[in-house]
Order: C-alpha cells, then structure tokens, then sequence
C-alpha cells in the first residue's frame, strides 16, 4: 500500500467523527461536507510526515474551516436577531433497535442548533469541540487565538446558554411520539384548551420561512399564543408524516412536495419547543427519507 492509499483509508475512517464536527458547527449538511472535502484537499497537500495524531490533525483543520465560514455568516448577517433553523437530519422512527437507539442517544437536536446559532463563532467551537467532542482547551485555544483559559470561558459562558435555552428532551420516545400525536389530534380538531394543555407555558415555537416566505419566519412564546398558531396545523394534520428529527420526534409535512419538517422537543411531557424548517429551496435539498402514510 502506497501513501496515498493509507492516507485515503485513513481519512475515510475519521470521516464520520469530521462530518459530526462539522455539521455541529454549521448547522449545514452541504457546508459540513464542503468542510470535509476541504480537510481532505488540504491533507493531500501537506507533508504528514511530521503529523504525529492526524485525528486531532484533522479535526483543528475542520474545526478553522468552520470558523471561517461563521465569521463570513456574522460578517453578512445584516439582522442579527434573524431565526435560522438548521438543517434537520431526518430519519424513520424505528423502535427496538438497538443500533438505532445508540445514534438516537448521540443526536443533537434541532432545538440546541438553533441555540448554537446565537453563540459567536468562538463560543460554538469552544463548545462543540470541548462539550461535544472532547477536545483538549490547550488544543482549541489556537484555533480562536486566545489562551486555554480563555478557551475554557468561551465554553463556559456557551455551556450557560445552552443549559437555559435548550433543556434536554425526554428519553423516551414513544412518550414523545404520544404528546406529538395528541398536539396534532387537539389541532386537527380546533380543540384550544387541548392544546394549550400539552404546551409547556414557556413554550417556542421557531420557523423559518426563507428569505422568499418572510412572513413565515418567526419567533412565538407563550402556550397560548402558540396554541392559537398551532389552530392553523389542523388542515396540515392528513399530510403530516411521523419522522425522527435530529433524535426527537417530529412529522415531514408533504402534499406533492415537502412542505415543512418539523421537531418537538418534548420535556415532562409537554412540548418545550417546536422549530419548524418550511424554507422550500432548502427542503427540495434536504435528503428526506420515503416515510410510511
């Protein structure tokens, strides 16, 4: 085996764990795997014969790629408050497997992407790296340039926020599925009160639209105010598909064409927030799996 073959199977081996980086930095299928593609041309461009760890090698050059790509969405932000719903990893739901279960329990939800997308971009590799992944602070202070104290800071005041704005769902997920199903039974049927009694007072609900449905992108708060929205999920109810979305139960939305993915973070047996992705453009990318009526 030359070089370059040990390198490729090298690489290929480490891609799962680079793909798992990426996509938590970015939030982006398409840009994680430009940042994986980018780590592979520049591997095939470096000598690695002073490479002691290519692992760790390969995860710095992820994770500055990545950074880059925040600081260039900070730089062209123009709204700073703008609500931006990740990319959704949307699978079946399949109980019992034991296989299944281990991804479940590894997955990020939408909820806590949508927070990481608040945190500048030297928090989120901070946190991502250390939190997420393991990584040494002495390891991440050079990627943000400051020193492994600071490094730690920037996870610590990252860690915060997280902790306040996207608690961890409920582990089970039937029990998910159930509070899903009766939020969409109480919408199909206009029942108010029902759905008001599924909803955590503090619930969010998070959509986003795209820039050509601007009116569809929005923050609400509040279990009543919600529920007043959520009336309108009712004619929605025939076309909603159940799915995993990002390890959480969730529905596809499809008449023809996907028209929204939904997901649920359910705590205590009540919804906490719902993030709702019904960008068409991104949608028609997304890889959405054939789900059973």
């Amino acid at each position: 085996m030359d070089e370059r073959e040990w390198l490729t199977e090298r690489f290929e081996e480490h891609r799962p764990r680079l793909r798992a980086v990426a996509y938590r930095m970015l939030g982006s299928v398409s840009e994680a795997d430009d940042a994986v593609q980018d780590a592979w041309l520049r591997l095939g461009r470096t000598d690695t014969g002073g490479v002691e760890n290519l692992a760790a090698w390969l995860t710095t050059v992820v994770a500055r790629v990545c950074l880059n790509v925040l600081r260039s969405r900070e730089q062209r932000r123009e709204d700073p408050l703008e609500t931006r719903v990740p990319d959704p990893i949307v699978g079946r739901e399949a109980g019992g497997d034991p296989e299944h279960e281990a991804l479940l329990a590894d997955s990020v939800g939408l909820a806590l992407l949508v927070v990481l997308e608040t945190l500048s971009p030297a928090e989120r590799l901070a946190f991502v790296l250390h939190d997420m992944f393991a990584v040494p602070f002495e390891e991440i202070a050079p990627m943000v340039g400051r020193s492994p104290a600071a490094a730690r800071q920037l996870a610590s005041r990252a860690r915060r926020r997280v902790r306040g704005q996207a608690p961890a769902p409920d582990p089970d997920l039937a029990r998910q599925r159930e509070v899903v199903d009766a939020f969409f039974a109480a919408a199909r049927d206009g029942d108010f009160d029902a759905l008001v009694a599924v909803l955590d007072p503090g619930v969010v609900l998070r959509s986003d639209g795209g820039g050509a449905r601007a009116r569809h992108t929005v923050v609400i708060t509040g279990a009543r105010t919600v529920a007043e929205q959520a009336l309108t999920f009712g004619r929605l109810s025939p076309f909603a598909r159940p799915a995993l979305v990002n390890g959480v139960a969730g529905v596809v939305v499809a008449h023809g064409r996907p028209l929204a993915v939904m997901a649920f973070t359910v705590t205590v047996g009540r919804i906490l927030a719902i993030d709702v992705l019904s960008d068409r453009d991104r949608l028609d990318r997304l890889d959405l799996p054939a789900l059973d009526d």
